[in-house]
């Protein structure tokens, strides 16, 4: 089944192609396959980037594949600030082959999926999100029990990457592991 994947609001997408036109920024950037890209490099598949905080999430950005011919050579995250959406950085590593083997994964589903990011900082965890619900706001939305995260490369120690989860099964693993143990001398 096709994902589909949401449009990422306009102002968002304009402040990475204004630093991807931008020599300072690129420079700036140090990431080596950016700087070595020969030919043009296009933004593609938007995906709200979402935080996991307890049981809720929030919208904290927008990140790009940066493709560059065949080939994705980095991403570009933009942010949301009081003025609006903003380019925030480029980057590269593990994380982009990572959420394109996901996406591939997800597109031969049964199921069709809305394809969100969703970041767990207390695990140093990313995992592809497929929310079921195709025609939610990108931007809002719970976690439902029945939507599919997809840990990517490098899942934490004890979590299997590239393998779908229920959301129902695998957030109270993730939420006990994040749960900090009690300090010994101090009541539990």
């Amino acid at each position: 089944m096709p994902l589909h994947v949401p449009p990422a609001p306009a102002p968002a997408l304009r402040s990475v192609l204004t630093a991807l036109a931008s020599p300072t920024a690129v420079r700036e950037a140090r990431t080596p396959s950016l700087l070595r890209a020969q030919g043009p490099v296009t933004p593609e598949l938007p995906l709200p980037v979402h935080v996991l905080d307890g049981s809720a999430t929030r919208l904290a950005g927008w990140r790009f594949l940066i493709r560059c011919g065949e080939r994705s050579v980095a991403a570009a995250e933009t942010m949301l600030t009081p003025d609006g959406w903003a380019f925030s950085h480029f980057f590269e590593g593990p994380y982009i082959a990572s959420t394109e083997r996901a996406l591939r994964q997800a597109e031969v589903m049964q199921q069709s999926y809305q394809p969100r990011l969703l970041s767990i900082p207390g695990l140093y965890m990313l995992a592809l999100w497929l929310h079921g619900d195709c025609a939610a706001d990108a931007a809002t939305g719970r976690l439902a029990a029945t939507d599919l995260l997809v840990p990517l490369a490098p899942a934490p120690p004890g979590i299997a990457a590239h393998r779908p989860h229920r959301a129902d099964e695998l957030l109270p693993v993730l939420t006990h592991r994040v749960t900090p143990a009690p300090l010994l001398g101090s009541p539990a």
